[in-house]
């Protein structure tokens, strides 16, 4: 059976926030739920290239933009937190009627929540699938919290054309990539790419024994130069009991879309193991 590379998907819009939050639904009804969540910038088409082969192996797949992102319009309520995107994606969660528990997984930002997730309501969650992000609950460097902290106000005078042509650069290797990243970033105002980056900066906060204890598959790019990604990745899969770190050769930020194969597999084989499409 060949893999659909444009299977089709059901829209939803769920109100919250004050904001539509659009969210999108593919695969066979009767298959466990795989939730993703973008990075910041992006939209929920960053994981155009999962969709057929994670339906191919039976799996639903549900994907949305968080708000002030792609279609998910307009920002909403203010001052905006990780935890505020988290009880986005509980609302779409709750629309769709999903009690879990589900793989939820996430790229850079979309990380964050599904690390949020898991801390506050690890019942619901059978699985945790990580892309290009940081640990949010592991202590870092206080120059590095600094330097996260203060980032937001590097972004006000930058002139918007300029950055978002330089994120898109620094996100991903291939080209194709390259644009995709540059038109998701156009979609947003560059007022709520800052509001979205201060939520960011106030991501990390430590819990001292804190472990996540169902499987995490933990990715990144061999190319990721994105903050600390890359060079706290391995004390983050040396802490928590159940994860599986994989480098993704070939790849920038965007790994999933650097090289869409490769992850693929790594994604599939490890959701075969701890998450499988023909039960438990």
């Amino acid at each position: 059976m060949g893999i659909d590379a444009n299977p089709p998907q059901t829209g939803y819009v769920v109100a919250h926030a004050g904001s539509q939050i659009r969210a999108w639904l593919t695969g066979p009804a009767g298959g466990p739920l795989v939730a993703l969540s973008h990075g910041a910038s992006m939209d929920h088409q960053m994981f155009d290239e999962q969709l057929g082969p994670l339906i191919g192996a039976g799996y639903r797949v549900l994907t949305w933009d968080i708000r002030g992102h792609g279609r998910s319009q307009p920002m909403g309520r203010l001052p905006i937190e990780i935890a505020d995107m988290t009880d986005d994606l509980l609302a779409i969660l709750d629309h769709l009627d999903v009690s879990g528990p589900i793989c939820v997984g996430g790229q850079s930002l979309g990380g964050y929540i599904a690390q949020e997730l898991v801390r506050r309501e690890p019942e619901r969650v059978a699985a945790v699938v990580i892309i290009g992000s940081t640990c949010t609950t592991m202590p870092i460097a206080w120059w590095e919290q600094w330097a996260l902290k203060s980032s937001a106000w590097w972004f006000v005078p930058w002139p918007w054309e300029h950055l978002k042509r330089t994120i898109a650069k620094s996100t991903a290797q291939r080209p194709e990539v390259r644009t995709y990243a540059e038109n998701a970033i156009s979609m947003m105002s560059k007022t709520d790419f800052v509001q979205i980056w201060r939520a960011v900066t106030q991501s990390i906060r430590p819990k001292p024994g804190y472990r996540i204890e169902v499987p995490l598959l933990l990715t990144h790019g061999d190319q990721d130069r994105t903050g600390n990604v890359a060079r706290t990745a391995p004390a983050w899969a040396a802490r928590d009991p159940r994860c599986q770190y994989e480098v993704i050769p070939h790849a920038s930020h965007n790994a999933n879309q650097d090289n869409p194969e490769h992850f693929n597999s790594v994604l599939l084989d490890f959701l075969t193991e701890h998450y499988p499409a023909g039960g438990t």
